[in-house]
């Protein structure tokens, strides 16, 4: 129990006690029941009508005074408990979005989660765990105190109004992902971030596979449709457990990397930019397979399907995520492959750059 709220209990208790004494009194001084309540109760408030029978004898002229000096005593009391804690808890709530607000103006390449459910939970744990900076948002207060207390930066309002994504850093974040339940919503996220900040990465959801087109065409740059997925994952298990199985292992293991690390090798997972001069090609046709220590071990499609161990026939796409095996020094070499291509100028004839 707070200590406001103890100071009420106790306040009020005493107050109870103060006035079942007084009737008390009164009745022993040969007071019927009514007038001694009555009488008790004008006493405390000072509301001044008078006394019901004259206070004539020291020990009913006592009596009042006690009852006036407890009675009020007690009154002040629970007040100030009630007065504390209205001033607490302003105080904290004030104070706290304060350094909740210091916290997003400090933001920069920041993810903007909107919504909170269990698909944002999921989704702000996973960033946090990755140490990728994140702002949330949503209207319930319960899922966002659960998300403040977590230590995750959140903000209360609609992810559809645009006074709020501007208080979540739309103009410095990275990316946007709008996970809310329901496909409309989530087409209005899209619209109103994009006209906000036009190069920011919009990840939609969509539940509707329907709704997939409208997304990508109200620009979002990645729709994600959580039940396809979930459905392809659970066939995977079923037709091909065994490669499943290892690719996961070989990502949430940890014993095994450190073993790898020790003879020089590691895996790393590699990104196929949206403007990379593999995207489009095979594996084969980029020579991934080529003379430096690092092995292809799968490709995580932008899907969410995964295939281990590609042949050299293996269409890179973008934003498919390869996952290789490599020796450290070889490492800088492969992720130059990855980097986004530089756009090509001719001038007077001359072509300029890569």
């Amino acid at each position: 129990m707070s200590a406001p709220l103890r100071r009420i209990v106790t306040g009020g208790f005493l107050f109870l006690v103060v006035c079942l004494v007084a009737v008390g009194g009164y009745i022993g001084a040969g007071w019927k029941v009514d007038d001694a309540v009555y009488m008790v109760i004008i006493t405390i408030f000072g509301v001044g009508y008078g006394e019901v029978k004259p206070i004539e004898t020291p020990m009913l002229r006592a009596l009042t005074i006690a009852v006036i000096i407890g009675g009020y005593g007690a009154v002040i009391y629970t007040v100030g408990g009630f007065m504390q804690m209205l001033i607490d808890g302003e105080l904290n709530r004030a104070l706290g979005a304060r350094r909740m607000t210091r916290g997003i103006e400090k933001l920069s390449a920041h993810t903007i989660v909107c919504g909170m459910g269990r698909l944002g939970m999921i989704l702000a744990r996973e960033l946090d765990r990755a140490g990728k900076p994140f702002v949330a948002i949503d209207m319930d207060l319960e899922r966002l105190g659960e998300a403040e207390s977590r230590g995750y930066l959140v903000l209360h309002g609609d992810a559809t109004d645009e006074h709020i994504l501007e208080q979540a850093g739309i103009d410095r974040a990275s990316t946007v992902a709008a996970v809310l339940s329901q496909d409309a919503v989530n087409v209005f996220v899209t619209i109103t971030a994009r006209a906000m900040n036009q190069s920011v990465t919009i990840i939609a959801r969509g539940e509707n596979p329907r709704t997939e087109k409208k997304l990508l065409g109200c620009g979002a740059n990645q729709v994600i449709l959580p039940t396809a997925i979930g459905a392809q994952k659970m066939a995977q298990l079923i037709t091909k457990p065994t490669a499943e199985n290892l690719l996961k292992s070989i990502h949430d293991q940890s014993t095994l990397r450190d073993d790898l690390r020790q003879i020089g090798l590691q895996f790393n997972e590699l990104s196929v930019l949206p403007g990379s001069e593999l995207a489009g090609k095979t594996l084969g046709e980029i020579e991934i397979r080529g003379n430096l220590g690092y092995l292809v071990v799968g490709i995580r499609r932008s899907d969410g399907t995964t295939d281990l161990n590609p042949g050299s026939k293996s269409i890179l796409h973008p934003n498919d995520i390869v996952v290789v095996l490599s020796h450290d020094q070889d490492l800088p070499e492969l992720s130059r492959r990855f980097e986004q291509k530089k756009p090509k100028m001719t001038y007077r004839g001359v072509t300029v750059g890569e």
